[in-house]
C-alpha cells in the first residue's frame, strides 16, 4: 500500500469539506522543497512528455466565473454562513431552510457558465485522449462548471448542487429541475431581511423511486461528514499512476485535498500550481504560476508544438 493510501485512510474519517490542515499536519505529509520556477517554457517541457495529468481544482476556478464562495467577510446568506446551514444537524432542524439555501445557490449556478479555465482543462482532455494520454479532473467544486465545460473524466470529492439523496432508500440522482419543487419557486432569496419560507416537510423534494416518497437532500459533503470512500478510492488511484499534477484555485488549506498534491510531490512527481497567490504547499511544488486561473491556465494547457494530432 502506498504512502498516500495510508495517510488518506487515515484521515477520511475525519475528512469533510472544510475542515482546514493544522499546521503541524502540513509539516508531517510534505518534504520542503526549492522554492518554485514560474518559467512557463520549463513545465511546457514537462506537459509535453507527461502521459497521465491529473488536475486538482478549487473555488478559485468557479470563482473567475462569478460564483459566490459564502466563505469568509460577507459571505453571507441572509444572515448565516455555509457552516451554519451545511451540516446534517442544521437540515434535520431545519430543512426548509436549508433548501432555500441549495436552491439559491442551484438557481444562481443556472445562470453561470465556464471560463476559460474550465474550458482549456476540457479541450485539453479531449486533445490528449487522441494521443492515448489521460486528463483526470478532481474538483473540490460542487458546481459542475467542469461537467458544463465538457470534462468527462471527472472526480467530485464533495458532490454536486445537482444532485440528490434520499434521506430514506439512499437513492443518488441528477437533477436538474429548476425550482426543484413548486413549494421552492420564488424562494431562497440571499437578503438578510427575507422571512424563512417555512415549507412544510411533505412539500419539499421528495424521492421519485417507487414507493418511497421520502426527504431529499443536496448530495454534497456537508461539514462533519466523510467524504464517499469510493470516490476517495479513485482519486488515490489516479494520484498513484500520474506523472504531472497541476493545482489549480485552490488555498491547499483544506482537507483532503490540500494533501492530494504535495503527497504526489513527495514521491518526485513535478506538481505545478496556478492561483492568485501563494498557499502554505507552494513551496513544495516545482512550478508556480500566479495571476486569474483564465489567464495562466490556458497558454500552460494549449498544443504543443511536438504534439502529433491525427
Amino acid at each position: 500500500m502506498c504512502l498516500f493510501q495510508v495517510t488518506a485512510r487515515r484521515l477520511v474519517s475525519q475528512a469533510h469539506c472544510g475542515l482546514k490542515a493544522s499546521s503541524s499536519k502540513q509539516q508531517k505529509f510534505c518534504l520542503e522543497m526549492a522554492r518554485p520556477s514560474s518559467n512557463m517554457a520549463d513545465f511546457r517541457e514537462v506537459f509535453a512528455k507527461a502521459k497521465h495529468i491529473a488536475i486538482i481544482t478549487g473555488a478559485g476556478v468557479s470563482a473567475e466565473s462569478g460564483v459566490p464562495t459564502f466563505r469568509g467577510a460577507g459571505g453571507f446568506w441572509r444572515k448565516w454562513q455555509a457552516q451554519e446551514l451545511a451540516t446534517p444537524g442544521a437540515f434535520a432542524r431545519n430543512p426548509s431552510r436549508v433548501w432555500e439555501f441549495y436552491h439559491y445557490r442551484r438557481e444562481v449556478m443556472l445562470s453561470k457558465h465556464p471560463n476559460p479555465a474550465h474550458i482549456a482543462i476540457a479541450e485539453c482532455e479531449r486533445r490528449l485522449s487522441k494521443q492515448g494520454r489521460s486528463v483526470v479532473v478532481i474538483t473540490q467544486n460542487i458546481d459542475e462548471l467542469h461537467r458544463k465545460a465538457g470534462t468527462r473524466h471527472l472526480l467530485e470529492i464533495h458532490g454536486s448542487l445537482f444532485k440528490t439523496r434520499c434521506t430514506s432508500c439512499g437513492n443518488v440522482a441528477a437533477n436538474y429541475k429548476s425550482p426543484i419543487c413548486p413549494a421552492l419557486a420564488g424562494k431562497g432569496a440571499p437578503d438578510p431581511d427575507t422571512e424563512d419560507a417555512a415549507i412544510p416537510v411533505e412539500e419539499l423534494p421528495q424521492c421519485e423511486e417507487d414507493g418511497c416518497n421520502g426527504l431529499l437532500r443536496p448530495h454534497v459533503v456537508w461539514f462533519g461528514e466523510a467524504l464517499d470512500p469510493g470516490v476517495l478510492t479513485a482519486v488515490e488511484k489516479e494520484l498513484d499512476i500520474c506523472d504531472l499534477c497541476l493545482v489549480v484555485g485552490t488555498s491547499s488549506v483544506v482537507y483532503p485535498a490540500a494533501m492530494f498534491a504535495p503527497q504526489v510531490s513527495a514521491r518526485g512527481v513535478p506538481v505545478a500550481e496556478f492561483n492568485m497567490e501563494q498557499t502554505p504547499a507552494t513551496n513544495r511544488f516545482r512550478f508556480h504560476f500566479p495571476g486569474p486561473c483564465g489567464t495562466t491556465l490556458p497558454p500552460a494547457l494549449a498544443r504543443h508544438e511536438t504534439e502529433i494530432i491525427s
